[in-house]
């Protein structure tokens, strides 16, 4: 990886993270641009320029720019100022910036809304399931028009399992009075492919909801600030039932 030198003041114009950003959109920049654009300013070893410097945190969080990213999640003030060239204010605007994307993120639809779309679902979800370090099996409750009625975290795992009976799940549905539901998980390493025990899980899960005239309307895996929707995926629900 080239680690940038050069004053961002000193490149083409057309070069700089801010003007690509105004000019292009936020995602074409790469992720040390972004930071960039945080730091406003260099330094560190070598008296990087401010992209340098974002190149220069990554390294420094994971040789993997994939595993920097998930260690950022959950990275500290105090980690982040071990790292020449970050210092409280540098530190702080990089919190500050993941944790407003977290809550972007998190933003939960109102009680009552109709989930018409497994990203409806998801945003519902993401605030229990997202950026959990366990993993959480999670259901969200609707009526007979597929209004959220409220969700529940059900099981809280280890930081590679959960388990979640059949019973448990639906004792807890039947309490809520729902009619229809959706459940979910999430995947603290971000894969969001669905594991052999995942599929048996939803196959018992769908069998009993036939038998309780409940029916399961998805089973969502969140992770890394995304999700996969196992309806969508899997062939577990009658093409009749899609």
């Amino acid at each position: 990886m080239t680690t940038y030198q050069v004053r961002v003041t000193d490149m083409p114009a057309g070069d700089r993270p801010r003007e690509r950003l105004l000019a292009q959109g936020a995602k074409t920049l790469a992720t040390a641009e972004l930071l960039a654009i945080l730091l406003g300013t260099g330094q560190g070893p070598g008296k990087l320029s401010a992209v340098g410097l974002g190149q220069y945190i990554l390294q420094c969080l994971s040789a993997d720019q994939r595993d920097a990213m998930n260690v950022m999640r959950e990275v500290s003030a105090q980690e982040l100022m071990t790292i020449s060239g970050v210092g409280p204010a540098k530190a702080t605007s990089i919190l500050a910036a993941i944790e407003l994307g977290k809550r972007v993120l998190q933003s939960r639809p109102p009680e009552k809304t109709v989930v018409d779309d497994p990203s409806v679902a998801a945003a519902a979800m993401s605030h229990e399931l997202m950026w959990q370090a366990q993993e959480r099996f999670a259901v969200l409750f609707l009526d007979v028009k597929h209004r959220i009625l409220g969700m529940k975290v059900i099981t809280i795992g280890t930081a590679t399992e959960t388990l979640a009976h059949p019973r448990d799940i639906f004792k807890e549905v039947i309490r809520q009075g729902a009619t229809r539901v959706i459940i979910a998980h999430n995947h603290p390493t971000g894969n969001l492919d669905p594991s052999p025990e995942d599929i048996s899980l939803t196959q018992q899960l769908l069998e009993a909801s036939q038998l309780l005239g409940i029916p399961i309307l998805d089973h969502l895996i969140l992770g890394n600030g995304d999700f996969s929707s196992l309806r969508q995926t899997t062939s577990l629900w009658p093409a009749a039932d899609a």
